[in-house]
């Protein structure tokens, strides 16, 4: 797989149903396919998508406009704008696919360019797990902007997410749905009907689209143009199984269009399906072979380490693991079928790490030579385990700067290896933290 998965490319194309046609046709691209250009694009009559940090999708209707999510509180703004270069009719509804920040935190500057204009606030509609997220959000703040810095803080500012300038992870001014539902919702507006499904994926709280007029898919996060998300390490349980349920289902429609909310929208009922499929057969390959295995009583770490995803698969452009990965998803499974212990009896009730990590120190004769075996391992090429050792070191003595020196160097090469924003900001921000300790006690020599 690597050197197929191909890393930060340019955006060239104006046309995003232009690119994703080819990309789709050729399997190959040499272009972005997961763009923030804050730009609007008018695919069809009636329907438009601005591409964010979520993007906007947007119908015209007799009475008004629909709009499925609202990108983040920073670009949210930047949207507007752009959508009134298309329309100018007033925004009727707006429909959140799931509540994650950057898909409901842009409502703000739909509010806020409703009141400038007299007019009333748009309705906002989605699931009723939606409100229980948001109280969530508010009850963990904190931890939740930590991780944010930790997962995004290696993105350029350029592209608008402000990661870790805020005080407040769910910015105060968003507006909260206004009609809920549970399972499925039909509704008119403007003589336009949509029909409105839940199903768990991302989240617990998705919803995805179908209208039927214009026979397209809106379908949120559960269609990223990458490997689904759906094993995120530092964030709540994901749902592949039920995930891959609700694009089996959508192959079922014959759609024209599918319109994400990140990536590129795509026209054609063959490559909706084609999408749809590749996506639906990972994780269903992954939720069948995790079950297998643990069904037949093998641990957590036998299953991580024998259970993926084919690279004929990953490697198709619509499907690389630059954001999640198969290894994640895996976890993810165990933790939502059979809870929190990995089978290893030492680790139902462990000794705490720095009393284990001194034993280990003392057992190779101090925490140095468990520093110079973590930097041979790495150079020999098995970061995974060097990375073990040199944690192990730093544990055993905090205060050893010639450790965090190699963990430094260490998990920087770490980072480097890897695919995925998950994995890269982990590996990064550790490799920053033992960097900041060695420059301290540099400045204060």
């Amino acid at each position: 797989m690597i050197g197929k998965i191909q890393g930060q490319l340019p955006i060239v194309t104006e046309d995003p149903v232009e690119l994703s046609s080819r990309v789709i046709d050729t399997g190959e691209h040499d272009e972005a396919v997961n763009r923030v250009t804050q730009k609007v694009s008018a695919l069809a009559d009636g329907f438009s998508i601005v591409e964010s940090f979520s993007h906007v999708v947007t119908f015209q209707t007799d009475t008004g406009l629909v709009c499925f999510d609202t990108s983040s509180n920073s670009s949210g703004a930047k949207v507007v704008g752009a959508l009134r270069e298309w329309s100018t009719d007033p925004v009727d509804t707006l429909v959140y696919t799931h509540g994650h920040v950057d898909h409901v935190g842009g409502s703000a500057a739909f509010a806020e360019e409703a009141k400038a204009g007299g007019r009333a606030l748009p309705a906002v509609i989605a699931h009723e797990a939606v409100v229980p997220r948001f109280e969530r959000y508010q009850l963990t703040n904190g931890y939740n902007i930590d991780i944010n810095l930790r997962q995004f803080g290696g993105i350029s500012k350029r592209h608008g997410m402000n990661v870790g300038d805020t005080v407040s992870f769910l910015n105060e001014d968003v507006m909260w749905p206004s009609s809920e539902f549970g399972d499925d919702l039909t509704i008119e507006v403007g003589g336009l009907g949509f029909e409105l499904h839940h199903s768990k994926g991302e989240t617990d709280d998705h919803l995805w689209a179908w209208v039927p007029e214009h026979r397209a898919l809106c379908v949120g996060d559960l269609v990223i143009w990458v490997f689904p998300n759906c094993g995120n390490p530092q964030k709540v349980q994901r749902y592949p199984r039920e995930w891959a349920q609700a694009l089996r289902t959508m192959q079922g429609y014959r759609a024209e269009w599918l319109l994400p909310a990140h990536g590129l929208p795509i026209h054609g009922v063959e490559r909706v399906d084609r999408v749809l499929d590749d996506l639906a057969t990972a994780l269903e390959l992954l939720t069948r072979e995790t079950l297998e295995m643990m069904n037949n009583g093998e641990s957590l770490d036998a299953i991580v380490h024998s259970v993926t995803v084919p690279d004929d698969l990953i490697t198709r452009p619509w499907m690389q693991p630059v954001y999640d990965e198969p290894e994640f998803v895996v976890r993810n499974l165990w933790r939502l079928y059979g809870g929190w212990w990995d089978k290893n009896p030492a680790h139902l009730k462990p000794s705490p790490e720095a009393v284990y990590a001194a034993e280990i120190a003392g057992l190779v004769g101090g925490v140095d030579a468990l520093s110079a075996r973590a930097r041979e391992v790495a150079d020999g090429g098995d970061l995974r385990l060097a990375c073990h050792l040199v944690e192990l070191a730093v544990q055993a003595d905090p205060a050893s700067i010639s450790a965090h020196g190699t963990r430094a160097e260490i998990y920087q090469a770490r980072r480097d290896q890897e695919f995925s924003l998950m994995s890269k900001g982990i590996y990064a921000s550790a490799a920053r933290e033992s960097a900041d300790i060695v420059e301290d006690a540099e400045q204060g020599d």
